[in-house]
């Protein structure tokens, strides 16, 4: 199927719009014209039959007569110098007189539904428009009053015809080039904007479209280009930088379970070696186990549309029950563990996602709170929001590091101790899963004296 480019199809448009307007013109300015001939033509006949008409004498007898003398004077003996033909007939409609200008011709009297009316004829082959008045005497027709006139005049309206049907197309052919022309020039920020597109690969993300001068629609459009390429490099730059991060915490645990068999088997050892060396790689591997976890949760909510499954979640019993799972730990670092639960707090969200933030906030916070330390959780409301507070005592967050806390793979400086394990990547899922469920995450803290994190519910 035939495709005009979008340049052809802005000239075609705009031609269009165009050739409408100027076909509407020049039909009136022909209507106009042609009205105005027509107007001067029909006057001119009335004014000469006013003339002839006060030219005829009625005797006693019920006849007319024609004063020759004065109507001849006014005439002139050629069709091309005067062409306005007289004619009188009697009431038994035979000639009486005529103009010379007439010569042999006659003008045709019609029959009397045409008194009084224009009719348009034809005069030795010359076009003409007459029109016949009875002569009336005493409500009695005495004589009939022909008068014509030339339509040389109307040689103008054909003139001017032809020339609208001819410039008409040739204007229209011009406006297309000429609008073909400047729509060339005003799509050329479209242009450029194909052209660096495609120069932009997968390895080529740092290249920007030049924004125009003018700061109209391809303004916009460029500069919504440029922010989108922004962040589709910056996400490129994440996905290299989560890649070789996730590539390096697999390999570590790995070099780690490889490097403690090859010691192992290199010599005879007594059996306590052998099992503190397989309980070591074992550790290990529920490392690797737990981070591979981590990683497929991450990569599965990464992608994530807004198709949860939206339920009735008591939250009082929810943060017991991630508790209950750490019970262990819990006992072991001795924590004090209190909760202030003033009211039953109930909520519209996902459960399984919510579960899955509570849980790891709990966890971090019992992981690096301190032997004997304090882990405070409270419930309460603000506005129309359902507000969950954590607050510990422990190692705290150096405050260069707060910004990029929820970054995969990213771990506080002071977090880096080898008897705390982690990967890095709980915060960057919690972060992921609040943005899913339209959850407002704050976080405060202050090295080695502790951190707060609210979670804001709507």
């Amino acid at each position: 199927m035939f495709s005009l480019s979008y340049k052809n199809r802005i000239a075609f448009n705009y031609i269009l719009s165009t050739a409408l307007l100027t076909a509407f013109a020049f039909i009136v300015i022909y209507r106009v014209i042609h009205f105005s001939v027509d107007e001067h033509i029909n006057e001119g006949i009335d004014e000469e039959l006013q003339k002839h008409l006060d030219d005829v004498a009625i005797d006693n007898n019920d006849t007319y007569l024609i004063q020759v003398d004065q109507w001849r004077a006014r005439e002139h003996n050629t069709i091309s110098v005067n062409p306005v033909f007289v004619q009188f007939y009697d009431n038994n409609k035979k000639l009486i007189d005529k103009s010379p200008n007439l010569k042999q011709s006659n003008l045709l009297l019609l029959d009397a539904s045409k008194d009084n009316e224009y009719v348009d004829a034809f005069l030795n082959g010359i076009p003409i428009r007459q029109i016949q008045t009875p002569i009336i005497n005493n409500d009695k027709v005495i004589g009939y009053l022909v008068v014509a006139m030339s339509l040389d005049d109307f040689e103008i309206i054909y003139i001017l015809k032809n020339i609208l049907l001819i410039t008409f197309p040739i204007i229209l052919i011009l406006l297309f080039l000429i609008a073909r022309f400047f729509a060339g020039r005003s799509i050329q920020p479209v242009v450029n904007i194909t052209e660096t597109s495609s120069k932009i690969t997968k390895d080529n993300l740092n290249t920007r479209i030049d924004l125009p001068t003018n700061k109209d629609e391809l303004y916009v459009l460029s500069k919504t280009i440029n922010d989108l390429l922004d962040r589709m490099e910056e996400a490129v730059e994440r996905e290299k930088q989560f890649t070789s991060d996730a590539s390096h915490e697999l390999r570590t645990p790995l070099a780690v379970i490889k490097g403690t068999l090859e010691v192992l088997i290199r010599k005879p050892r007594e059996k306590q070696e052998y099992e503190e060396k397989i309980a070591f790689c074992v550790s290990e591997v529920n490392r690797l186990n737990n981070l591979v976890d981590e990683l497929l949760l991450l990569a599965r909510f990464e992608n994530q549309k807004q198709n949860n499954k939206v339920e009735n979640v008591f939250l009082n019993a929810l943060i017991l029950d991630s508790l209950s799972r750490y019970s262990d730990k819990i006992s072991k670092q001795k924590l004090d563990i209190s909760t202030q639960f003033e009211d039953e707090y109930y909520v519209q969200t996902d459960y399984y996602l919510i579960s899955i933030i509570i849980g790891n906030l709990l966890s971090n916070a019992i992981k690096y709170s301190k032997p004997d330390g304090k882990i405070q959780i409270k419930l309460s409301k603000e506005n129309s929001a359902t507000i969950i507070t954590i607050n510990d005592n422990g190692l705290g967050i150096p405050s260069e590091d707060l910004s990029k806390i929820f970054n995969s793979f990213y771990r506080a400086s002071n977090s880096k101790n080898p008897t705390i394990k982690g990967t890095g990547l709980g915060l960057s899922i919690v972060k992921r899963l609040c943005d899913i469920l339209h959850i407002t995450i704050e976080i405060s803290s202050e090295e080695n004296v502790g951190t707060s994190l609210k979670l804001r519910i709507p």
